[in-house]
């Protein structure tokens, strides 16, 4: 058999696994619990002039 040849019990069984839906999977919704913050940090300005500032020093 030449490479990408197959007989038909090989057709019948690729196209079953194709067909296959898998349900076997977590369906739940995960629930977390907790705070979020954050921090806006310095100016957009500020943040340029750092940039500047590292950016000249390398």
């Amino acid at each position: 058999m030449s490479m990408g040849a197959y007989d038909e019990d090989e057709h019948e069984r690729r196209e079953e696994k194709s067909t296959t839906v898998d349900t076997d999977f977590d369906d739940e919704r995960n629930e977390y619990r907790g705070e979020v913050e954050f921090d806006s940090g310095d100016s957009t300005e500020a943040l340029l002039d750092q940039f500047r500032e590292i950016k000249e020093n390398n």
